[in-house]
């Protein structure tokens, strides 16, 4: 009794139970299933791994681009005190050579996005880094101001390339759960690079005034070998692939992107649709430009969002603090030069340690939490650097103050609007104007870079220092506005996801990220 049953399954069909028997079956059976699930899930954790580490590489080497920005950044703010005494510069010559960089490189970023659209990302990092080298080999060599303003030329066209392709490339090859810290590696490494510029800087003061500065300036070629290996290791962007319709490579370089096929299939359609090739339907394509130029309601919104926060995040000042942190410091009561490089190697310091903060968090709280701390911390510092450069002298204390304040206002820079900036203009565009309208907002941020570069020193003889400070910690206050009410969150969204954020108005200012969520932040840190 009770040793035979008959059960009917779910398909009407009949099927046979033999007692204790069976159960000693059902057993073994469930023990292999066991197995052959362990043994599957081991070798999806195997493969998951193997996916990081290579979506990993491949935002690392397309960073090193940036490498080349920051020591350039970094390295000048020392090598011109050496080049004022060696080529006997006025100080407009060396505000025009400070800041023409950042301008020229906007003809870059301009070129940089209908070139990799051509030729696709990878290639145009190629030709970032080759346009700089030749530059910073060029500087290197100068005879004379005009030589090295024909050099700072080439550099600042080869940053342009390299500023606004890094971001794009990652986002594009990047899952959506990591999409935001491995964007933010560009700007690590921009980071990384200035500190290597102070520390040059700091290491070589000692040389002899005519060769210092030159050698400072040539060890800015040497990422260049790095790039040249990268190139044979990383692959192109599966949306560019989509994009010339070479879809199976795209489809090859999203299974070693992304660890799950079903989920690399589900992407490759919403790339698909993204680019138009995926419907039948025939749509009027309007040119790029023209469509940048006449935008509709969800891309003015894009553009509004991207260009406006790439402004914010130059002029706020944070070139000037860094290009000019020596004469800050300087103002502050420090003389000794090699204690000025010293002070500015803390700055360096400051702004790299910190920009690791933003890494571990952007994807895990979110851009605007970052955002909301980053531009309130910089108005507070912004602030505090104007009055303690205003009513605190030259004594100990405000050489302390100073260095603090500056060291903290880079900090905040660092923990937010610095990387998230660039994750922001990545993200939002459609795929088929993407490159295009991100070098917009390149371009917007070397405009200010530049003319904040260029007319610091200008400004701060008319105003003080201290008074041109009080006019940044305004515009900081300004930012935080902007990001309150025209930044949407866009963590843990797929690129394809995001773009249908902004065709809902009320979603693009809503604020789905408030201000109390900051508190929630700060707790956590």
């Amino acid at each position: 009794m009770g040793l035979v049953g008959v059960q009917e399954n779910g398909n009407g069909e009949i099927g046979l139970s033999i007692g204790t028997k069976n159960k000693y079956r059902r057993m073994d059976s469930e023990v292999t299933e066991d197995f052959d699930d362990g043994s599957h899930h081991h070798h999806q954790e195997k493969r998951s791994s193997s996916t990081r580490k290579y979506v990993l590489a491949c935002a690392i080497f397309a960073s090193l681009n940036s490498v080349l920005l920051g020591y350039d950044v970094g390295v000048m703010s020392g090598a011109i005190i050496f080049i004022h005494e060696d080529l006997k510069i006025t100080e407009v010559q060396e505000e025009v050579l400070i800041g023409c960089l950042s301008i020229l490189s906007l003809f870059g970023s301009l070129a940089g996005g209908r070139t990799s659209d051509i030729i696709g990302r990878k290639w145009t990092m190629a030709l970032a880094a080759i346009i700089f080298q030749t530059g910073a080999a060029t500087m290197t060599f100068a005879p004379s101001f005009e030589v090295l303003i024909l050099g700072r030329f080439l550099a600042g066209i080869g940053i342009g390339f390299g500023v606004m392709i890094a971001p794009i490339y990652i986002a594009e090859i990047s899952p959506s759960v990591a999409r935001g810290s491995l964007t933010s590696f560009p700007e690590i490494f921009i980071n990384l690079g200035i500190l290597l510029g102070y520390v040059s800087n700091f290491a070589f003061s000692g040389l002899p005034e005519h060769i210092n500065w030159r050698v400072m300036l040539g060890v800015g070629t040497l990422p260049s070998l790095f790039i040249g290996a990268a190139l044979f290791i990383i692959p192109e962007s599966p949306r560019w692939l989509v994009m010339k319709n070479r879809v199976d490579e795209a489809r090859a370089v999203l299974l070693k992107t992304i660890d799950n096929e079903a989920e690399v299939e589900e992407r490759l359609a919403e790339i698909l649709l993204a680019a138009g090739t995926g419907s039948t339907e025939k749509y009027e394509e309007k040119a790029v430009w023209r469509e940048l130029l006449s935008p509709s309601p969800p891309l003015r919104r894009m553009l509004i969002t991207g260009v406006g926060i790439q402004c914010f995040q130059q002029i706020t000042g944070i070139d000037a603090t860094v290009y000019y942190s020596p004469e800050i410091f300087q103002e502050a009561g420090i003389q000794d030069k090699s204690k000025l490089l010293a002070a500015t190697v803390a700055v360096g310091v400051s702004k790299t340690v910190f920009i690791l903060v933003a890494i571990f968090l952007v994807d895990k709280l979110g851009r605007k939490p970052l955002l909301y701390v980053s531009t309130i911390g910089m108005t507070i510092c912004l602030f505090s650097i104007g009055v303690t450069l205003t009513f605190l002298g030259q004594g100990q204390v405000g050489i302390a103050m100073a260095i603090l304040f500056v060291c903290s206002n880079v900090a905040f820079f660092s923990v937010g609007i610095g990387p998230v900036c660039w994750v922001l203009t990545s993200e939002i565009f459609p795929l088929k104007l993407r490159a295009q309208a991100s070098a917009l907002g390149a371009v917007g941020n070397r405009v200010c870079s530049g003319l904040v570069a260029m007319s610091f020193l200008s400004i701060s003889r008319a105003i003080s220092v201290g008074g041109t400070f009080f006019v940044f910690a305004v515009i900081s206050a300004l930012s935080v506005l902007f990001v309150y009410k025209l930044v949407p969150e866009t963590k843990g969204k797929s690129l394809e996801q995001i773009e249908l954020l902004f065709k809902d108005e009320h979603q693009w200012n809503g604020s789905e990220v408030e201000l109390g969520d900051v508190v929630h932040l700060v707790q956590k840190q």
